[in-house]
């Protein structure tokens, strides 16, 4: 439920609202005064004082969604595809460079103190071999999707160098929670399954933050006193292997383990041969985030450990697929 308008409460515009992320921020910052910005009607019930912008672009008119605003929490982007084609490189710049400028540069100039960015721990890139990524190390992207949120970070920190308005930058890694779809979904499905594996022999190390730690960051960015910009890295604060990850799963949903080794190297051709290779990097590879940088400035802890996290995700899981969801 939005609040009453009072001048005493910010006025937050989130962009993806309706999406993964987007709707359970809606209900973590109710304590602020929401807009949701939405790419067409219909208005869901969901969105506290929804403006139908339509396609976000370098064209997108913010006029009536930045009237009255504080604060920008940016959510709305063209999301990574598995094999991107030309017309797909050609969107990642269209929305998530020019369109992420171009709603930064109208927000600058409207008065907005605050922009929030969520960004992509791919960014950093694919994968951690020494030590975790940070924040300040060089940006390394392996594809266009990594590539146009480094542009739009580029373009963002700019504006806030020109202008009055702080931007803050977080770079999360893989994102569950009720509603994830793509490879964690994957996941849980092989976990309901109990479905047999040759995963027992990986050893690696893998970073990801739960939907509702994700959102509480966002929140406490928000609610600061004073405006805080720069890069924020964010995780569960545990990494966890792939193994562990399926196990955990599969202990929520009070199912059978069923993994046996396979060599990696020998993982590793059939997946080349299968065509692949990313997903065998994905599932045996470790990216592995360093947060205590986030911790210190924010005085910021995760309020959901990954046990939680991970019990909550297969119980909606269950909850979905009993009720005869398509997942």
């Amino acid at each position: 439920m939005n609040l009453p308008a009072s001048p005493s409460v910010p006025r937050v515009l989130i962009t993806g609202a309706t999406g993964f992320i987007g709707r359970e921020l809606m209900s973590a910052a109710r304590s602020f005064r929401l807009r949701a910005a939405l790419r067409s009607p219909p208005v869901p019930e969901l969105a506290a004082d929804p403006v139908v912008v339509g396609e976000i672009d370098g064209r997108t008119d913010w006029t009536r969604a930045l009237a009255g605003v504080d604060y920008i929490v940016h959510l709305a982007a063209r999301v990574h595809v598995m094999n991107p084609t030309a017309a797909d490189r050609l969107e990642f710049e269209r929305t998530n460079v020019v369109g992420t400028e171009h709603l930064a540069m109208a927000a600058a100039k409207a008065g907005v103190k605050r922009f929030v960015f969520l960004s992509s721990v791919k960014v950093n890139g694919e994968a951690t071999v020494n030590r975790p990524f940070q924040a300040g190390d060089p940006p390394q992207p392996q594809d266009d999707y990594g590539r146009s949120k480094l542009e739009a970070e580029r373009r963002l920190l700019r504006i806030d160098a020109e202008s009055g308005m702080r931007v803050a930058i977080i770079r999360p890694p893989l994102v569950y929670g009720p509603g994830v779809r793509a490879n964690f979904l994957r996941l849980l499905s092989w976990a309901d399954r109990a479905a047999p594996l040759p995963l027992a022999s990986v050893k690696n190390a893998r970073s990801v933050v739960s939907v509702w730690n994700l959102c509480d960051l966002i929140c406490s960015l928000l609610r600061r006193p004073e405006a805080v910009g720069g890069i924020y890295m964010i995780s569960d604060g545990e990494d966890i292997s792939t193994p562990q990850l399926i196990r955990r799963l599969a202990h929520s949903m009070h199912r059978p383990v069923r993994l046996f080794p396979v060599p990696l190297e020998l993982l590793r051709v059939i997946a080349a041969l299968a065509g692949k290779s990313g997903e065998f990097k994905r599932l045996c590879g470790s990216l592995v985030s360093d947060m205590s940088d986030t911790r210190t400035r924010l005085d910021w802890v995760p309020p959901v450990t990954l046990e939680e996290g991970l019990d909550r995700t297969a119980r909606w899981y269950l909850r979905e697929t009993r009720a005869g969801s398509q997942l």
